[in-house]
C-alpha cells in the first residue's frame, strides 16, 4: 500500500479521525516541482514510476505532503 492509499483510507474513515490530528496537505505538481526545484516533468515522471504516490483528482496529481519529504529524505546523497 502506497503513501498516497494510506492517506485516502484515512480520510475516507472519518467516523475514526480524531480532532486532534491535522489533515492531510495535498501538493500540485508545480508545487512539488518548486519545492525540489526540479521541473514539472521530472515530478510527471517520479509519479508515473511509482516512486513519488500521488492522487488522480480529475485530470491532475495531487501528491501528500508528507510523502515529497519521506522521498527527499530517502533520497538523500551524503557526498564525501
Amino acid at each position: 500500500m502506497t503513501g498516497a492509499q494510506k492517506v485516502w483510507l484515512a480520510m475516507a474513515s472519518s467516523q475514526e479521525r480524531s480532532e486532534s490530528r491535522p489533515d492531510p496537505k495535498f501538493l500540485t505538481i508545480a508545487e512539488v516541482a518548486t519545492m525540489m526545484r526540479v521541473s514539472k516533468m521530472t515530478v510527471y515522471r517520479l509519479v508515473h514510476s511509482g516512486e513519488l504516490p500521488a492522487v488522480r483528482v480529475g485530470r491532475s496529481f495531487r501528491v501528500p505532503e508528507g510523502d515529497v519529504d519521506d522521498y527527499l529524505r530517502k533520497s538523500f546523497y551524503n557526498a564525501g
